[in-house]
């Protein structure tokens, strides 16, 4: 008998992703975390979940060039986008583009998965248009007109472009980028394990990509760095934490970004977040939110040994950076699709149906009994 969410369970092989939570260490195909965020870039790490090895020069400049060619959406996106802005929540609004883009695709003929190029082509439209579709959609909701993309700037600037309509530092640019290259990808979590079932079916890479969307909107995967905004917000100043801290653990409530399924002894990726966290703090130059975050690190380990994830600082790294917290969770969407569809291409290469059994704990057989008589 497993343990409840298949915890530990061995459910496939892969050559993505490697997690030791004992050694707190995280590699994309052999590649450290740490190497991948000082040496790389978002499309670097791309391609490299895309094809097990780093990009040369030319297929590098050949990925960046594509993603800037691929940004503009169409004219029905577009509609969809205005129309969702004005009645969905983020989340819903980013699953239900994502759901249309296979019905916007002119390729699209039936779900063609075995078509592996062309899969492959859609898994570069989405990392191109997702954020579009996020900012386009995030403008919209707070009433600003919308900003267009910007074929001069790479993929993490153009984001911080269209949604706040300046031209970010390079300091600011490749912090944000570095926060896309450590939620690239993170092994079989609940969003991805989603995807691969249900390509498993042989079913389209958009189906795949909205599964995951659907499952990272879920509050036990996604949005937690969006609640420890939030919780920043609520406590507000630095005075108030211990007392904040002690309310919350008497009340048996969960202080978000903490804890991990994995990680047991450290999350190579909070480390890294939290020096991106004072960069930013400074760059913007108001450290309140770094250092209360800080402070409520401090507190809580103080009273339990708990190691913060990758949500605690991307938190307030990403409100530094003037971004709204109801789009964290689209954030982290953004940038996993590099995963998301690595996975999904390699379930394409090597697949087989999941159909995993559960354990019988119901009755033991009955016989009928009429409905006079119950």
């Amino acid at each position: 008998m497993s343990k409840g969410g298949l915890e530990d369970v061995i459910v496939a092989e892969s050559a993505i992703c490697s997690i030791d939570g004992a050694a707190g260490t995280l590699r994309y195909c052999g590649y450290s975390i740490d190497d991948l965020v000082a040496h790389g870039s978002f499309p670097e790490c791309a391609w490299l979940l895309w094809h097990g090895q780093l990009p040369n020069a030319q297929e590098l400049n050949g990925l960046r060039a594509t993603l800037r060619a691929r940004r503009d959406l169409s004219e029905g996106m577009n509609f969809l986008v205005h129309g969702l802005a004005e009645r969905a929540a983020p989340m819903d609004a980013l699953r239900t583009a994502v759901s249309a883009m296979g019905i916007d695709d002119e390729t699209t003929d039936g779900n063609a998965p075995a078509d592996l190029d062309l899969s492959q082509d859609r898994a570069i439209r989405m990392m191109a248009q997702m954020p579009v579709l996020v900012a386009t959609y995030s403008r919209l909701r707070e009433g600003k007109p919308v900003v267009p993309p910007d074929p001069d700037l790479d993929e993490a600037a153009n984001f911080l472009w269209m949604m706040r309509g300046e031209v970010p530092s390079n300091a600011e640019a490749k912090a944000f980028d570095a926060c896309l290259v450590m939620h690239a990808e993170h092994g079989f979590n609940a969003s991805t394990f989603a995807a691969r079932v249900v390509a498993s079916t042989l079913t389209d890479i958009y189906s795949a990509v909205s599964s995951a969307i659907a499952s990272l909107k879920g509050p036990l995967h996604g949005g937690a760095n969006t609640r420890v905004m939030e919780m920043l917000l609520e406590i507000g100043s630095e005075d108030r934490v211990t007392q904040w801290v002690d309310d919350a653990l008497a009340r048996k409530e969960r202080i978000m970004g903490f804890g991990h399924r994995v990680y047991k002894t450290t999350d190579p990726r909070a480390r890294i977040l939290e020096q991106l966290s004072e960069q930013c703090a400074e760059l913007a130059g108001n450290r309140l939110w770094f250092e209360l975050s800080r402070r409520v690190q401090a507190e809580v380990n103080a009273r339990k040994p708990l190691v913060t994830n990758v949500d605690f600082f991307s938190a307030s790294t990403y409100y530094a950076m003037g971004l709204s917290p109801e789009i964290y969770t689209p954030i982290f969407a953004l940038a996993r699709v590099a995963g998301w569809t690595a996975h999904v291409l390699e379930q394409y290469r090597n697949n087989r149906l999941m159909r995993p059994r559960a354990a019988w704990v119901g009755p033991e057989p009955r016989s009928w009994v009429p409905v006079e008589a119950r």
